[in-house]
C-alpha cells in the first residue's frame, strides 16, 4: 500500500510536469520507489534524451565541395548569398542527382490540406522556389529524413506526393514522377537504408543513406576522401551526419537483383539472414555523392543535471549511435566531459591482442594519473572484442573514469553494457533512460528503466518504469523523490521488525510465568487490532509524508544522496540496532510491569487485587504508547495528517478499551476483559508505570540520538539544522510576513507591536539575514526556482515563535 499510494506522489509532482507538451510523469510500476534512492549508474541515450530531437539541416558536402543553406538557397563554402552578379549558380549535375536523392530515399509521408494531390486544378506551388508549404506537412518516424526532406524542399527540389508506388518530385517547378521498386528498410547491423527506383527515362537507380562507416567502405566512385574529412568537420561542430550514394543498374542487373529480393523474401527458412544476403549484395559498388550535417540541439539545464547526478556520486554513461567526433562534441557542450578531463579513446580496435594490449595502456596511464579525472570513449566495434574476452579489464578501466562515452552502438550492444555493470562483483544499482524504440533492451535490462516522452513514438515510455518529458527531471526524480522514497521504505521495513519484536516478546516471557499453559498474555481482540488499527496509520502517513531534509536542499546539495547510497540505512547494522531495541524495550515493558505488580497486587485504593488481564493489558497499554512515540521521534516533518494519526490512534486504543471492556456486549460468549481497562485506569500506581516504562523505553534512544547529531553528525543532519529557522532570526509578526526574496512586508506593524507588547524584538533587516537559512529560495538557486510539489507541505512552523 505504501509504495502503490506513494506512487502517485510522482505523478502530482508539477516540477516534473512540462508545460510546452502537456504531459506530467507516469509511473508504470510502483514496485521500485526505493531503488531511485540507490541509483549508481545512469545510462542514458543521445538524441532525444539529451538533445531536443528537432533537426535543423545546416551543411552539406556534394561532390567534394561544402555547402550551407542561406535563405532556401546551396551557398558553396567561401561564398554568400549576395554574390556579385546578384544570382547563385544553377544546380546540375551532382548537386541535382544529390538533392534527388535527398528527397527521394525515405519513408516519409504526406498529410494535405487539399487531399487531391495527383489531380490538377491549380498549381499549388507558386514560392518562391516554385512551392507552397501551407498544402503539406511531412511525417516521418525519424526526425532526420524529416529535416533533410524540408531541406531538398526550400532548395528547389520538393518532395509533392506518393501513391502506391508512385513518388513524385517537383525540381524547380518541374514535375517528375519514380516508380518505387524496391525499399531496402534500414536495421541496426547494416546502419543504412536504400530505395530501388525506377526513373522517368525508364533507367533503374538504387539510391542510399546512411553512417558514413557504413556507406564508404562501398563506395568506388566520387569524391571519397574529401567527403570523408567533410563528415568529420561536421562531427566536430557537432552535427549528425549521414552520407548519401547511389547505383545505376543495367537491365540485366536489375533482373538478378529483383530476383535475389523476392527469393529473400518469400523464403519459408532463415528469412532475416537471406535478406541480409541480398541487401549486401545490392549495397556495393556505391557512387558517393555527398553528406549532410544535421543539427540538433541540446534540451534545457542537461549540463546542470549531469553535473547534479556527478556531485550526488553517480556516473553517467552515454550511450549512442553516433559518430564518433559528433558524439565527444555533444559530450563537451553538455558537461558529461569536462575541458580539463584526461580523455582517454579506445577506437577502430582489429584485434583481440590489439584490444587487449590498448586496455592495458589505457589502465597504466589512470594509474600513473590518479589525481586527474579521466573520461572514455569506446566505439561499437572496439567494445564487441572488449566483451568478448577482456571484461574484466574493461570493467576496470571503465570504474575509474569518472564518465564514459560509447559511440556507434547498436542497441543490442547497449543492452549488453548496461548488464555487463548489473552483473559486476559490486552489483550497482543501474538506471537507463532513452526515448525510442532502439533503447527499450536497455531499458528493459537496468534495474530502473525510465523513458523520455519524445518525438520517437511511445515504444520506450511503454517498455520503462517510469515516465518524464526532459532529462533536467531526472534529476529531481533521484536525488528528492529517490531520497525520499529510501527513507521512508527503509524506516518502514525496520520499524514493523521493531514493533512486532514489542508485541511478541512479552508474550513468550510470559509463558515462563505461566508453565507453559498457553495462557496468553494479551486478549484476542487486542492480539488482532495491534497491527491492523492501533499502530499501522502512524507508520503509514510517516511512509508517504516523511522528509528529512526540503526537497530544495536536496536539489541543491546533490552530495546528500552520498548519504543514503550503498543500502545505508538498510544496512545490517542498522537492522540489528532496530532488532535489539525492540526486544529492550519489550523486556522493559514486561519486567517494569511486573516489578510493580509482581510482589503486591492490591493497587487499588479499595485493597481490590489484580489479575493476569489487567497485567496483559498494562503491558499493552505501555506498548502501544512506546511504539507510537518511537516512531514519533523519527518524524521530522510533521504535517497535521502526523499530528492527527498519532495521537489519533492513542486516542482510539483507549476509547476502543472503554468501550470494549465497559459494555457487556450480547453478542460475545466470553468477555474476560469486562471492566479490566476501566479498573486498570483508576489506579494512580498503574498511571505512575505507564508513565515511567514509557520515558524508560525512550529517553536513552534521546540521549544517543543528541550525542550522535553533535559528535557525528551526517551531511543530511547538518543540513537540517543549516535548513531550520534560527530560534531568534525573525519577530512573530514578520514571520508570517517576509517576501519569497526575504523582504519584509510589515515592519512598521512589527515596530509598532513592539513598543507596545515588548515581546517580539526582531529588527527590520531579520528577514534578510535569516532567508539564507529558512526555507525562502529565490529564483536564481539550480534546476527550481518553485517547489510547486505537493511534497512540500510546510510542516507546523507556527511553534518557532
Amino acid at each position: 500500500m505504501q509504495k502503490f499510494l506513494g506512487s502517485f506522489f510522482i505523478g502530482w509532482d508539477l516540477d516534473l510536469y512540462h508545460e510546452e507538451s502537456d504531459q506530467k510523469a507516469q509511473v508504470n510500476t510502483s514496485d521500485l520507489n526505493e531503488e531511485l534512492g540507490q541509483v549508481e549508474y545512469v545510462f542514458t541515450d543521445k538524441t532525444g534524451t539529451l538533445t531536443e530531437n528537432e533537426m535543423h539541416f545546416r551543411e552539406c558536402s556534394i561532390n567534394g565541395t561544402k555547402y550551407r543553406e542561406v535563405n532556401g538557397k546551396l551557398v558553396p563554402e567561401g561564398m554568400t548569398d549576395d554574390s556579385p552578379d546578384g544570382s547563385m549558380p544553377h544546380l546540375i549535375g551532382e548537386e541535382l542527382l544529390f538533392l534527388k536523392a535527398v528527397s527521394l530515399c525515405h519513408t516519409v509521408q504526406i498529410s494535405y490540406d487539399q487531399p487531391d494531390c495527383m489531380v490538377g486544378g491549380g498549381d499549388p506551388f507558386s514560392h518562391a522556389n516554385g512551392f507552397s508549404s501551407n498544402h503539406m506537412e511531412y511525417y516521418a518516424s525519424s526526425p532526420d529524413e524529416k529535416a533533410l526532406v524540408e531541406a531538398a524542399k526550400r532548395i528547389g527540389v520538393a518532395f509533392t506526393c506518393s501513391s502506391g508506388d508512385i513518388m513524385e518530385i517537383k525540381t524547380f517547378g518541374k514535375s517528375e514522377r519514380y516508380k518505387l521498386l524496391h525499399v531496402l528498410e534500414f536495421d541496426a547491423d547494416r546502419r543504412r537504408m536504400s530505395v530501388i527506383l525506377q526513373t522517368p527515362s525508364g533507367g533503374t537507380v538504387l539510391f542510399t543513406k546512411g553512417a558514413e562507416s557504413s556507406i564508404l567502405p562501398f563506395a568506388t566512385g566520387g569524391e571519397i576522401e574529401k567527403t570523408r574529412l567533410h563528415v568529420d568537420e561536421f562531427a566536430l561542430k557537432g552535427l549528425r551526419t549521414l552520407v548519401v550514394a547511389c547505383r545505376h543498374f543495367s537491365p540485366e542487373e536489375y533482373i538478378d537483383v529483383d530476383r535475389r529480393l523476392n527469393a529473400a523474401r518469400t523464403a519459408l527458412q532463415q528469412r532475416e539472414e537471406r535478406l541480409q544476403e541480398a541487401f549486401s549484395y545490392i549495397e556495393r559498388d556505391l557512387q558517393l555523392l555527398g553528406a549532410t550535417g544535421v543539427e540538433d540541439k541540446l534540451q534545457d539545464k542537461v549540463q546542470e543535471t549531469i553535473e547534479a547526478l556527478r556531485l550526488a556520486g553517480i556516473k553517467v554513461w552515454v550511450l549512442t549511435g553516433d559518430k564518433h567526433e559528433t558524439a565527444v562534441s555533444v559530450s563537451l557542450s553538455c558537461g558529461h566531459f569536462h575541458r580539463t578531463m584526461n580523455i582517454l579513446e579506445l577506437l577502430q580496435q582489429r584485434s583481440d591482442n590489439e584490444c587487449a594490449e590498448q586496455l592495458r595502456i589505457l589502465a597504466r596511464r589512470i594509474k600513473e594519473d590518479h589525481v586527474i579525472q579521466h573520461g572514455l570513449v569506446v566505439d561499437g566495434a572496439s567494445l564487441s572484442l572488449a566483451l568478448r574476452e577482456h571484461e574484466k579489464l574493461f570493467m576496470e578501466v571503465c570504474k575509474n573514469c569518472s564518465a564514459v562515452l560509447c559511440c556507434r552502438m547498436a542497441p543490442l550492444q547497449k543492452a549488453k553494457v548496461v548488464r555487463l555493470l548489473k552483473t559486476s562483483p559490486e552489483k550497482p544499482i543501474t538506471l537507463a533512460i532513452g526515448d525510442g524504440a532502439n533503447d527499450v533492451s536497455m531499458i528493459q535490462e537496468a534495474h530502473v528503466g525510465i523513458g523520455i516522452m519524445g518525438k520517437e513514438g511511445r515504444q520506450a515510455v511503454r517498455n520503462s518504469d517510469y515516465a518524464i518529458a526532459r532529462f533536467k527531471f531526472l534529476a529531481k526524480l533521484l536525488l528528492v523523490h529517490g531520497h525520499f522514497y529510501y527513507i521512508r521504505i527503509a524506516t518502514l521495513v525496520q520499524y514493523f521488525f521493531y514493533k512486532n519484536v514489542c508485541f511478541i516478546t512479552p508474550q513468550f516471557l510470559y509463558q515462563f510465568f505461566c508453565l507453559f499453559s498457553q495462557q496468553t498474555l494479551y486478549d484476542s481482540v487486542y492480539l488482532t487490532l495491534y497491527n491492523i488499527c492501533f499502530t499501522s496509520l502512524p507508520i503509514l502517513v510517516y511512509s508517504l509524508f516523511e522528509q528529512l531534509v526540503h526537497p530544495h536542499v536536496l536539489q541543491n546539495k546533490p552530495g546528500l544522496y552520498r548519504d543514503i547510497s550503498k543500502n545505508s540505512l538498510l544496512s545490517f547494522r542498522t537492522f540489528l540496532y532496530w532488532t535489539l531495541l525492540g526486544f529492550c524495550h519489550a523486556f522493559v515493558f514486561f519486567f517494569g510491569s511486573y516489578i510493580l505488580m509482581g510482589e503486591d497486587t492490591t493497587l487499588m485504593g479499595n485493597g481490590q487485587m489484580f489479575g493476569n488481564w489487567t497485567f496483559g493489558t498494562l503491558v499493552f497499554t505501555v506498548m502501544v504508547i512506546t511504539v507510537t512515540l518511537k516512531l514519533a521521534l523519527e518524524t521530522h516533518f510533521w504535517t497535521w495528517m502526523n499530528h492527527f494519526v498519532t495521537w489519533g490512534s492513542i486516542a482510539f486504543y483507549f476509547i476502543f478499551s472503554l468501550f470494549y471492556g465497559g459494555i457487556i456486549w450480547p453478542f460475545l460468549h466470553t468477555q474476560d476483559m469486562y471492566f479490566v481497562f476501566v479498573q486498570l485506569l483508576s489506579s494512580g500506581s498503574a498511571w505512575f508505570a505507564i508513565i515511567i516504562i514509557v520515558i524508560t523505553c525512550l529517553f536513552p534512544d534521546v540521549v544517543k540520538k543528541v550525542f550522535y547529531r553533535h559528535l557525528q553528525p551526517t551531511s543530511t543532519q547538518k543540513s537540517q539544522s543549516l535548513s531550520a529557522p534560527q530560534t531568534q532570526a525573525l519577530s512573530c509578526v514578520e514571520s508570517l510576513c517576509c517576501y519569497q526574496h526575504g523582504q519584509s512586508g510589515c515592519s512598521r506593524l512589527a515596530h509598532l507591536l513592539e513598543q507596545i507588547t515588548g515581546q517580539c524584538q526582531a529588527s527590520t533587516n531579520h528577514c534578510h539575514t535569516s532567508s539564507r537559512n529558512n526555507r525562502s529560495w529565490s529564483d536564481t538557486e539550480n534546476f527550481y526556482s518553485n517547489d510547486r510539489s505537493i511534497l512540500t507541505l510546510s510542516p507546523i512552523e507556527a511553534t518557532h515563535c
